[in-house]
């Protein structure tokens, strides 16, 4: 699941950031402050800077970068122009921003889908854009993936999926993409982080109709959506992958994933009955593979956690693994 940040390691920071630090500048006393605590009183009183609590190192504040008038490029840990003129978003970026547009735009209303990079959340993007699906009509321009990823590793929490896969899977299918770092020190939480990477869709022109996830059956995981991400955000959640019987749409889902064409690889593996079953790292998921792992007592897709997977979409044509083929 996307939905638990682990503490990053310190992100380096520009050169001109650290001026404060040449003449050794003061820490600030209280170490359990968070950046965002921090940030904030620093900008009531109109400061410029803030001292990082666990570095030392000077951090320019949204006064300072709004007296400047634009991006500069550096990913710097407070833009407030999400980015906008950061190249390398996979590697650099700390707050929420686009890092995909199609060059055909975005419609005007769109479904925000929570990425992962694995099979179930592909799943889900193939589900909406079938006949009957909720972007069936708009088609690809009608979603914007979106994904979580922990500032310091660039890798998408328990997946082992990196930002640079999950932009090349979103480069490959030609459809947008948003990512929102997770720092723990950031005072921030989850829901914060997603409600910023809302609004940089918004600032986009879109209106979000929708919030999708790839859930297949934990009850608890969707009533933590609903009530958390749903309510909290203020959207509607919707589960287009869902079945109220556990495991009872999963032949349907292993046959439209074979129907993709789309080779899935394990990525993370929580349990060693699946790693005895074969569910190593490296080795390719389908229908053996998920035999093999629900003879061992574990779910087939993983859904309690026992692994994770990374969708290769590069592997085969965009249309085909959209669905969109004639």
């Amino acid at each position: 699941m996307d939905d638990i940040e682990v503490v990053p390691e310190e992100l380096g920071m520009p050169s001109f950031v650290k001026a404060g630090l040449a003449g050794g500048a003061a820490r600030v006393k209280d170490i359990e402050d968070d950046w965002d605590d921090l940030h904030d009183r620093a900008c009531a009183r109109g400061d410029k800077f803030y001292t990082d609590p666990s570095t030392g190192y000077l951090v320019m504040t949204k006064v300072n970068h709004l007296a400047r008038g634009r991006c500069c490029g550096s990913g710097c840990r407070h833009c407030p122009y999400s980015h906008a003129n950061v190249r390398d978003k996979a590697s650099r970026i700390q707050m929420p921003a686009m890092m995909h547009t199609p060059a055909s735009g975005l419609a005007p209303e769109v479904t925000v889908l929570m990425w992962s990079g694995g099979k179930d959340s592909f799943l889900a993007l193939r589900a909406m854009l079938r006949p009957g699906g909720r972007l069936h009509a708009v088609g690809p321009s009608g979603v914007v993936l979106l994904t979580t990823f922990d500032a310091s590793t660039r890798m998408v929490a328990h997946q082992d999926v990196s930002a640079r896969d999950i932009v090349r899977q979103a480069k490959h299918l030609d459809v947008a993409l948003v990512g929102a770092p997770l720092h723990r020190n950031a005072g921030s939480g989850y829901v914060a982080r997603l409600r910023g990477a809302l609004e940089v869709v918004r600032k986009a022109g879109c209106e979000v109709t929708a919030l999708a996830c790839g859930d297949l059956h934990l009850e608890h995981i969707r009533s933590w959506r609903e009530e958390a991400v749903g309510r909290g955000l203020g959207v509607n959640v919707c589960y287009p992958v869902w079945s109220d019987v556990a495991g009872a749409n999963y032949p349907a889902l292993s046959a439209d994933l074979r129907d993709s064409g789309v080779p899935c690889t394990i990525t993370a593996v929580t349990e060693e009955r699946c790693e005895r079953a074969g569910a190593i790292v490296g080795a390719a998921y389908g229908p053996e593979l998920a035999e093999a792992v629900t003879a061992a007592g574990a779910d087939a897709f993983g859904e309690n956690g026992e692994f994770h997977t990374l969708a290769a979409v590069w592997e085969t044509s965009r249309e085909r693994a959209l669905g969109l083929a004639s």
